[in-house]
């Protein structure tokens, strides 16, 4: 059975509960927010922004925490997401108990078209950044939608997230 993870029909919650930053907490130069927007009918969470590899930076982020103890997504097989925006380099990163420095997480490529497209990350997609422990999802702590890598304008609409058996 799918476990909807969000699908934004709560506005009220949205920015509660999703939350935006960028390389400049780092030092860096790329620029972002989001906001709730209307897609084919449905409430969907959009970033935008100037993604920017200057001074070290390079990336735009909105993400969900999921608590002191996480998330345990062991009885699925991977995320599915609804999205549709601008080409570039877009990524879901999953955060772990694994995850313990800022710059650690499991990355997976998210494509994009400009149609509203459900793609499906199995968990074998999430390969780990500065971190050797093979993927855990008996413990997720944050999920993030990220434009980065690249220098670009980012336009990322989601208008569901959704644990898939």
């Amino acid at each position: 059975m799918i476990h909807v993870l969000d699908d934004f029909s709560d506005t009220s919650q949205v920015f509660r509960q999703w939350s935006v930053f960028s390389d400049r907490v780092m030092g860096g130069l790329s620029t972002g927010k989001a906001e709730v927007v209307d897609i084919d009918g449905y409430p969907a969470l959009r970033l935008r922004g100037r993604v920017s590899p200057e001074r070290n930076g390079g990336f735009i982020q909105v993400a969900r925490a999921f608590g002191e103890d996480g998330l345990d997504a062991s009885r699925f097989s991977g995320l599915q997401l609804r999205v549709c925006g601008a080409p570039g380099a877009y990524f879901v990163h999953l955060r772990t108990a694994d995850t313990g420095a800022p710059w650690q997480h499991y990355a997976a490529p998210l494509p994009v078209t400009p149609r509203s497209t459900d793609v499906f990350l199995p968990w074998r997609a999430f390969r780990g950044v500065s971190v050797t422990a093979p993927l855990d999802v008996r413990h997720i702590g944050r999920l993030g939608l990220v434009a980065a890598r690249q220098a670009f304008d980012a336009d990322l609409v989601v208008s569901r997230v959704e644990f898939v058996p």
